[in-house]
């Protein structure tokens, strides 16, 4: 699961302010205790000072330390009974003085090991969602949201089903792809039809679900996309070369990629050649991919090379929009 650089350090950096702030205020508080009930502070010296007796205990040579450790716990337990009083007696939860780690599995860390805790998985999701919504307006996009009325239930010339009929089927295919990221049948999706019937609303709808299950998800326009591999080919600046190195490496090996508005672009050799290598690495390393386009999959495979045509047709499941455009319905509705 390769989250964006920027998205993991700004993740870590909320992940580390959080820590700071709860030890502040465990400080702030165990000080307002230790003024009201002076005896609690004597307490906790007397308490790290059997931890410490404990130890010397285990480690000296030539005696049988059962007998210390065992009167040493006994005393233990009770200073500890007596702390557990003066804090009820005062009102205090023991934890609010003990700074007890907001997440018992990583201890605030944010890393198990080699693996990324949930704790940090999430904050790196919500920042996600942040970095799209520059992008999509994911305030109201969201599958709960998508309205299937504005679209006729006249049957379509030419398609054997009505806009309603068929826009029912292609919502559930991407509400069971969303939530079913990684364990859904088809791993990748073609959504082709005409502007203004939903392709955008839905991608953005997916790219919302997957981000919040804990993916890594990137959404841009064909042609920024391009432009990056382009950048990171003929780019002298080191500044400028380096920022499209690590954008092509999102685009690359993100768990999910978005390619929005395929076919807008200036279809130049180069591009045939960036296109390639996008969809080819993503296959062979068995990424997701989602592309929108007003094209057919029969204008693509013409548009691009064959290596590109026999990869899409190939492993891409087209999802076909069809009807009026809804954007003009909107319009006229206000």
């Amino acid at each position: 699961m390769g989250y964006d650089p920027n998205v993991l350090r700004r993740a870590s950096l909320r992940l580390e302010e959080e820590r700071r702030r709860r030890a502040a205020r465990t400080e702030e508080l165990r000080r307002e205790a230790y003024a009201r009930q002076p005896r609690l502070a004597q307490l906790d010296r007397m308490l790290r000072g059997t931890m410490a007796e404990l130890f010397s205990a285990s480690l000296r040579a030539g005696t049988d330390p059962a007998v210390s450790v065992q009167d040493i716990r006994a005393r233990n337990l009770a200073l500890q009974q007596e702390r557990l009083d003066l804090l009820a007696q005062a009102g205090i939860p023991p934890g609010d003085l003990d700074g007890e780690p907001a997440c018992p599995l990583c201890g605030d860390t944010g890393w198990r090991g080699a693996g990324m805790c949930r704790c940090l998985r999430q904050l790196c999701a919500q920042e996600q969602i942040r970095e799209l919504s520059k992008l999509l307006n994911l305030g109201e996009q969201s599958f709960d949201t998508f309205r299937l009325d504005f679209y006729s239930q006249t049957p379509w010339p030419g398609r054997g089903a009505s806009p309603r009929e068929n826009m029912e089927l292609v919502y559930e295919v991407c509400l069971s792809y969303a939530q079913k990221f990684g364990r859904f049948s088809l791993k990748n999706l073609f959504l082709s039809g005409p502007p203004g019937l939903g392709k955008t609303f839905l991608s953005a709808c997916i790219a919302r679900t997957v981000s919040e299950n804990g993916f890594s998800v990137v959404y841009d326009a064909a042609g920024s996309v391009f432009a990056q591999f382009e950048a990171r080919k003929f780019q002298r600046d080191a500044a400028n070369l380096q920022e499209a190195r690590d954008e092509t490496r999102r685009y690359l090996n993100c768990d999910l990629l978005i390619l929005d508005d395929l076919g807008s672009e200036l279809t130049t050799q180069f591009v045939q050649s960036a296109l390639y290598e996008l969809v080819n690495t993503r296959l062979v390393a068995g990424r997701n991919t989602v592309i929108s386009s007003n094209l057919t999959m029969e204008e693509a495979a013409r548009r691009y090379s064959p290596q590109i045509a026999s990869r899409l047709e190939g492993e891409y499941h087209v999802l076909h929009f069809f009807g009026d455009d809804i954007r003009l319905l909107k319009k006229n509705m206000l």
